[in-house]
């Protein structure tokens, strides 16, 4: 907890917090009404890491659109610092799992968008694409276009686009998914380095339980049927994390058993083994 107050500025602006309270969201389908979460409360603090967790269809993604203000609430509260979560906004930055980068535009002006949309004078917008262009390593690449980058590149441009605006708020919908194991792990250990850098508020879904626990300050264990909050867990590890040490494999076996428990558990996205990642330099047995 001392760690995320000491976190509560980021480098350009103030993290803002947000709170759920009493949140249920149904779908009309085929003039059937689906409930896709229930009585869901969470109080995410500023510059927290909070990953959302569980099987497929227990409400994650809906969850992290009605914060984005994409998807209204049919019953219950979201705010984001004092505002309501109504509609979307740029004090929001999401990033998708499909990249969603503009073809046209060159990793620099895609990086430049959003602060074009707010009036950010040119010269100044250019040097702050270009300072987080360069926290993704991808600074030599600013004037390539999306069809000459990797998909790990591509990812990395969408995460310094989300943050060049600097949005107190940045939510994130299985970013990594559908890289390979390789390109998830660098970019995992990526994100951990920008976070702790910028102090960001960061709500991130994902089905990977050792993503989540190695990056969360709390995991937020998701059942299904309708989506609603299992547990939540704090992570207590200190960064960088060893993925190989006993604490680090022990919680995730934790994590493990509450997913699996859920009562209506559906099948688990294959998702890499925790041993088979790549050890963080630094990290300490």
């Amino acid at each position: 907890m001392v760690a995320r107050k000491q976190k509560a500025r980021s480098r350009h602006g103030q993290a803002e917090g947000v709170s759920i309270r009493e949140l249920s969201v149904d779908y009309d389908t085929e003039g059937k009404t689906f409930r896709a979460l229930s009585q869901v409360d969470l109080e995410i603090e500023p510059s927290e890491f909070v990953c959302l967790l569980g099987p497929s269809g227990c409400g994650k993604t809906t969850l992290l659109n009605v914060i984005s203000g994409f998807v209204a609430p049919t019953t219950g509260t979201v705010r984001v610092g004092d505002e309501p979560a109504r509609s979307p906004t740029l004090a929001r930055g999401v990033v998708f799992q499909e990249y969603a980068l503009f073809p046209w535009r060159t990793a620099l002006r895609n990086v430049e968008f959003g602060m074009e949309v707010t009036g950010t004078p040119k010269p100044e917008r250019h040097e702050r694409a270009m300072e987080f262009l360069a926290l993704v390593r991808l600074d030599t690449f600013a004037h390539a276009y999306p069809h000459e980058l990797s998909g790990g590149m591509k990812q990395r441009v969408a995460i310094a686009r989300a943050l060049a605006y600097d949005p107190p708020l940045l939510l994130m919908d299985e970013p990594f998914g559908a890289l390979d194991a390789f390109t998830r792990d660098e970019l995992q250990q990526l994100l951990s380095d920008i976070w702790q850098k910028t102090g960001k508020t960061v709500v991130y879904v994902t089905h990977n339980i050792s993503e989540a626990v190695f990056l969360a300050d709390r995991v937020v264990v998701f059942e299904g049927n309708p989506g609603r909050i299992k547990d939540v867990l704090e992570v207590g590890l200190e960064r960088p994390r060893n993925v190989f040490g006993t604490d680090f494999t022990e919680l995730e076996s934790r994590v493990t058993g509450l997913v699996h428990d859920a009562p209506d558990r559906q099948q688990q996205q294959p998702g890499r083994p925790a041993h088979t990642r790549t050890p963080v330099e630094g990290a300490q047995p």
